[in-house]
């Protein structure tokens, strides 16, 4: 999250006619456009070696898809999409996660964003989302996937995305997963399926405040009738080992 834009964020919830917009005391409001993803999966019909699979859709940036070691093809294996945060490339999700993929065996995505932060961030949904979208049918092509355990993460910027990807595509995650959120970036998709969700967030956080994020998000989508667990803690603005393995453990219950 950038300094600058935190002092102004505002936190957008879920609103009886879908998702409603706070806007920006700027020129300029985040939010707007499709959040819709297309990909699902199937059948594969590639193959995937264990450890990271580039898969090659950019000279720029691209998707990386790691394989655990246990992975056996054509065994439906829980899935896990992770979007980083603000500054950090697809290799932060990686890092995170990838220690926690080998213990317990998911099959986990990390994507780079094409700015430093994700597109509705800081303007609208749009290529991060067909960037994310066709990093999906890529990584389904390879690996099988099982669809009641398929989630969506995100870590502060990548978690204030993911929220917004979740509640357009809830019809695909299965759970969402949201660690020191800023907000949900409103799209002009609405709400489909209905995914789950799990909070994070550090008491001390000093660049997305509890009070003016989870706090405030968490009560509106469980008064839209969304299930949602939540857990504060003791720190800042970060993942602990504590909260990681109570993520997993909540994903792949």
């Amino acid at each position: 999250m950038h300094p600058s834009r935190r002092e102004f964020l505002q936190i957008c919830v879920v609103g009886a006619g879908g998702l409603l917009g706070c806007g920006l005391p700027s020129a300029a409001e985040p939010g707007g456009g499709s959040a819709r993803l297309t990909a699902r999966p199937g059948t594969p019909t590639g193959t995937v070696a264990t450890g990271i699979n580039r898969l090659g859709l950019g000279a720029t940036r691209d998707g990386y898809l790691y394989v655990p070691p246990g992975y056996v093809p054509g065994q439906p294996t829980p899935f896990l999409l992770a979007l980083h945060g603000a500054g950090i490339s697809a290799q932060g999700p990686l890092d995170l996660w990838g220690p926690y993929a080998d213990a317990r065996g998911f099959l986990l995505l990390s994507v780079d964003s094409a700015d430093p932060t994700w597109d509705a961030i800081q303007g609208r949904y749009g290529p991060d989302v067909a960037f994310i979208d066709a990093a999906l049918a890529r990584a389904f092509g390879r690996v099988t996937v099982d669809p009641a355990r398929l989630a969506l993460s995100g870590f502060s910027d990548g978690a204030t995305y993911a929220l917004g990807l979740g509640l357009a595509n809830g019809d695909l995650f299965v759970r969402t997963i949201a660690n020191s959120p800023g907000g949900i970036v409103p799209s002009d998709t609405p709400p489909t399926g209905h995914t789950e969700f799990f909070f994070s967030h550090g008491v001390q956080d000093t660049v997305l405040p509890i009070d003016l994020a989870s706090r405030r998000i968490v009560p509106e989508l469980r008064q839209e009738g969304y299930t949602v667990t939540f857990l504060e803690f003791q720190g800042g603005h970060l993942v602990t080992p504590e909260v990681a393995l109570a993520t997993v453990d909540w994903f792949l219950r």
